[in-house]
């Protein structure tokens, strides 16, 4: 893998320990049946946090709300001191450039280019005459090269997208994400459509990418053994509420029953 990324600018770096502080956060879909039940969690500004828990206790209802894809019903989301959840129009499109995506599905412009769909991480950031015209500067242009090279793609700059494999895909998503320069990094479930050696080498590439960038992920996944693999902290979830928020080696067998319920499939 290349180490040709482009350094983060200055200031970039954070001084404070947490990154984002959720508070209280609830999310209904229906009044009166919360899927998120007064969530607390304060995210470390470094390494991986991975969510798990099983379908449907709202994982990425979680991760969505952070970035506002979602609409918190009530509860704080506070992103290095600034609350996220009462923001509207440019303050809004401003949070969201902070906060990096992956997606399940990738979510990429199949008919552009990988390179198109890697330098469209900054259209937060150029006017929409450049991004129209596809007149990025210079400097993100370089960017977007280092960026497919660390993600092994250096070849494919002018292929489209739909002429990739899926974990190509999800490589070009992360590089994507890594084109913001975010704050932080969320990946709602990013290896579930993969094959078991592909979701290993994407989380590879998630892990060293961001930690050489200082960027701080919180994953939504299922697989337990990957999370406990490559998360410095997992979040336990069922039912809406944290269950567990700990290390991955206090993570023993009572917790996962509590989790996910059950004792025959351990």
């Amino acid at each position: 893998m290349s180490a040709t990324i482009a350094a983060a600018p200055p200031g970039a770096a954070r001084s404070s320990s947490t990154v984002l502080e959720i508070r209280g956060l609830v999310k209904e879909y229906a009044a009166g049946k919360p899927v998120l039940k007064g969530v607390d969690i304060a995210v470390p500004a470094e390494g991986i946090t991975a969510v798990i828990g099983p379908s449907g206790t709202g994982k990425s209802t979680l991760i969505r709300c952070i970035n506002r894809l979602v609409e918190p019903t009530r509860g704080s989301i506070r992103l290095h001191g600034e609350e996220l959840t009462g923001l509207r129009g440019r303050g809004l499109r401003l949070a969201r450039r902070r906060i990096g995506m992956v997606f399940q599905e990738y979510n990429l412009v199949e008919r552009l280019t990988v390179m198109e769909n890697v330098l469209s991480g900054r259209l937060g950031y150029v006017p929409l005459w450049r991004a129209w015209l596809r007149k990025y500067p210079e400097e993100d242009i370089q960017r977007a090269f280092s960026l497919l090279d660390a993600v092994g793609l250096p070849d494919h700059a002018t292929r489209r997208a739909d002429a990739l494999s899926g974990g190509q895909r999800q490589r070009v998503g992360i590089a994507r994400a890594l084109m913001q320069r975010p704050e932080i990094l969320l990946a709602d479930e990013p290896t579930s459509s993969l094959d078991p050696r592909t979701a290993v080498e994407v989380l590879e590439l998630l892990t060293s990418l961001t930690a050489a960038e200082g960027v701080p992920v919180i994953i939504n996944i299922h697989n337990v053994d990957l999370a406990k693999r490559y998360a410095r902290r997992i979040i336990g979830m069922s039912g809406g509420s944290v269950i567990f928020d700990g290390p991955p080696e206090q993570l023993e067998a009572h917790h996962l029953r509590a989790i996910y319920g059950g004792e025959d499939w351990l």
